[in-house]
C-alpha cells in the first residue's frame, strides 16, 4: 500500500480486441523467430506508457521476452522485427513441435471418439478420404507421431501437422493459440477450425473440415457431418489395433 493509504492501481487486462489485432499484425507468432507460443509485449514498458495500444505492442516467445526483460535482446531489434514480422517476412510460420509419446491414441472429434492401440511400431491411417490417409498415427520408438490436414469450408489449408510438426496459414484472418487449444478463425464469431492438443496421448478436434479428390467431411462440435453423401454421423466410438477406424471410399 502506497503513503496516505491508496492502493496501486491494477493494470489492466489486455482488451481481446487488442491482443487480435496484434495477433494479425505479427503474424500469429513471435516477430523475431515466428514461434507461435508467444506472450503480448509491450515495446515501451507498460510502467512508461500505462496503456494497451496495439500499435505499440509485439508478440515475442517466452525466450525472446525474457531477453528482452533483461536487456539482452535490445529495443530497437524488437522494433525492427515488429515492423517486418518473421511469419510474414519467411511466408511460412514457424512448426512448433507437438510432444506425444506412449503405445495408443485418442481421437475425440465431432461428437465421438476412436483409440488407436499399437503393440509394435507402425503407421495406421483412422481417417481414409478416397483411399487418401487424412489422420494418420506413426508409432516409432516410443514416440506417436501425428500427421492430419484441416481446411476451410472452401477447402482452404489452414493448419497442417506432419508427424508432430504443426504449421499453420499466416494468411488467415486470425491464429490464436491459448494453452493447448488453437483456434483458427475467419471473422470474430466465425471458427473455422479448433483443435486442442491434450498430449502425451489424445488430440480433439472440435471444428474443421477434412477434404479430398473433391470430398468433404465437415467437423462440429457434436457431429460430423459428410457432404457427398448428405449424412450426419454423431456419439460412434472405435478402438482398434489395426487397421482404419473410418474410412470413406
Amino acid at each position: 500500500m502506497k503513503a496516505g493509504g491508496h492502493m496501486p492501481k491494477k493494470r489492466p487486462n489486455i482488451p481481446e480486441s487488442v491482443k487480435r489485432q496484434i495477433r494479425q499484425r505479427c503474424g500469429f507468432g513471435c516477430v523475431i523467430c515466428g514461434l507461435p507460443l508467444y506472450e503480448y509485449e509491450h515495446i515501451v514498458e507498460w510502467a512508461s506508457v500505462k496503456r494497451h495500444d496495439p500499435n505499440e505492442m509485439t508478440l515475442l516467445c517466452p525466450t525472446h521476452h525474457a531477453e528482452k526483460t533483461r536487456g539482452l535482446l535490445p529495443v530497437a531489434e524488437v522494433n525492427s522485427a515488429n515492423q517486418d514480422p518473421f511469419n510474414y517476412r519467411s511466408g511460412r510460420p514457424e512448426a512448433f513441435p507437438l510432444r506425444y509419446s506412449g503405445d495408443s491414441c485418442l481421437v475425440s472429434m465431432g461428437g465421438g471418439t476412436w483409440r488407436q492401440d499399437f503393440t509394435q511400431d507402425a503407421t495406421v491411417p483412422l481417417l481414409v478420404i478416397r483411399g487418401c490417409s487424412v489422420i494418420e498415427v506413426k508409432r516409432q520408438d516410443e514416440r506417436l507421431l501425428l500427421s492430419l490436414r484441416i481446411y476451410s469450408k472452401q477447402v482452404k489449408l489452414l493448419l497442417q501437422i506432419a508427424e508432430n510438426e504443426l504449421t499453420f496459414s499466416a494468411s488467415s484472418w486470425d491464429v490464436e493459440l491459448v494453452g493447448r487449444k488453437l483456434t483458427i478463425r475467419g471473422g470474430v464469431r466465425d471458427i473455422l477450425a479448433q483443435i486442442e492438443f491434450r498430449t502425451p496421448d489424445e488430440i480433439v478436434i472440435t471444428r474443421g473440415v477434412f477434404a479430398f479428390g473433391g470430398s468433404q467431411i465437415r467437423v462440429e462440435p457434436d457431429h460430423i457431418f459428410l457432404q457427398e453423401y448428405n449424412i450426419r454421423m454423431e456419439g460412434y466410438s472405435a478402438r482398434t489395433n489395426g487397421g482404419s477406424a473410418l474410412r470413406f471410399d
